[in-house]
């Protein structure tokens, strides 16, 4: 079965990170069925916001905390007069078999605009008479062609998924299924949905097929980088070789280092400037991740750096090699790694209290007990790599 769908919220408790939303949903359905929203209350309440934060289940999980049936309907297949009036019109005429209550739910209603054949000023008419709420999603709801619906609707925006609670989320989801993935690819997953929750869990469940035989008493089965090294350069390429680096705790540009100073000490010749080439092409994913936030070229990266690596050998390599650390360049990476942190820390904190960048990080040292505290941590949305950056600064 597929996750999303699996674990779709069932009440307004499972739904996370949308706390406001739920709030003011509460308050326009109530208000509705009671009749004292404002003299002239509005009928509608469009739910607008990113793809991913949840607008359709919220709808459906309101219906189920009020005990009302719910008539969806997509408005991308409603796009006319005629339509909208052969079926939302009964709907909105009917009451509920089954149920006291009914509530209403055009999806998607930016497929209304797309084609103007009299759709959206149907629906404002068969809203104007609706005795039922009526619950509207889009993604742009500033198009032009809906101002008239933004007039007759009150508007509510759900939140962008925070990272923090996307990676909360899938880490639950994982003990359910009594899996266990590397942090770091957890971290990746949250990181690249940008908001987007489905899609989250989406990644999560194709990650967690991959590696399906991983599971919770695996976490005590951490390679080393020296044996990965190993595993890589004197082995032969097989399956395994794939998955080496998801059991080294350690980040992927640390690990790209250390292969770029050991390759020299294995390989020669034709190996050594195949292993470079692979290396490089491994980089250059690096790259296109980063600058084009492309999370899935991490396939492609790992691919190259180990797999790809290990073939450019002709043959199994035997005897005891002395693995050697990046320190010069390894002190370097990591020195822009804690300026980056710190970037990232101030900029955060100098949108909060209305300052420079430039200011905030003259200025870093003197806050910096402020923001050890968790409820500014959790004011300002620091990662866990900020977080971890801040408990070690002096």
């Amino acid at each position: 079965m597929i996750w999303a769908e699996k674990y779709r919220p069932k009440s307004f408790l499972e739904i996370k990170g949308q706390d406001e939303a739920i709030r003011k949903i509460k308050l326009f359905i109530e208000g509705f069925n009671l009749r004292k929203l404002t003299k002239t209350p509005k009928k509608a309440l469009i739910l607008h916001g990113f793809s991913g934060t949840g607008k359709t289940t919220l709808a459906h999980v309101t219906a189920l905390e009020h005990q009302a049936e719910i008539f969806e309907l997509n408005a991308s297949d409603l796009r006319n007069k005629n339509k909208l009036r052969e079926i939302l019109k009964p709907a909105i005429e009917q009451k509920s078999l089954l149920k006291e209550r009914k509530i209403i739910l055009v999806d998607e209603v930016d497929g209304i605009s797309a084609v103007d054949r009299g759709g959206l000023t149907e629906l404002l008419s068969l809203i104007a008479i609706a005795p039922y709420p009526i619950i509207i999603t889009a993604n742009d709801i500033w198009n032009k062609k809906l101002s008239p619906l933004r007039k007759k609707s009150e508007i509510l925006k759900l939140n962008e998924i925070s990272y923090g609670v996307t990676k909360d989320v899938l880490v639950n989801i994982l003990r359910k299924e009594n899996k266990f993935l590397n942090n770091d690819i957890l971290t990746q997953i949250a990181i690249k949905s940008k908001g987007d929750l489905r899609a989250a869990v989406n990644d999560l469940q194709r990650e967690s097929s991959v590696n399906s035989e991983v599971f919770l008493d695996e976490r005590n089965k951490e390679k080393d980088i020296f044996h990965a090294l190993k595993e890589i350069f004197k082995k032969k390429p097989s399956k395994e070789t794939l998955e080496i680096f998801n059991s080294v705790k350690m980040p992927i540009d640390e690990i790209i280092l250390w292969m770029e100073k050991n390759i020299p000490t294995e390989y020669r010749g034709e190996e050594l400037a195949k292993a470079f080439d692979l290396l490089s092409k491994a980089d250059i994913f690096k790259g296109r991740i980063y600058k084009q936030q492309y999370w899935r070229f991490l396939v492609y990266e790992n691919f190259f750096l180990s797999y790809g690596i290990s073939a450019s050998k002709k043959n199994e390599k035997i005897g005891f090699t002395s693995y050697k650390k990046p320190d010069r360049i390894l002190k370097i990476w990591l020195n822009n790694r804690k300026t980056e942190k710190k970037k990232s820390i101030s900029k955060k904190y100098s949108k909060y209290v209305h300052i420079g960048e430039k200011r905030a990080i003259r200025e870093f040292p003197m806050f910096v007990s402020i923001l050890r505290k968790p409820s500014v941590q959790k004011e300002l949305r620091l990662s866990e790599d900020e977080i971890e950056y801040l408990n070690k600064v002096n």
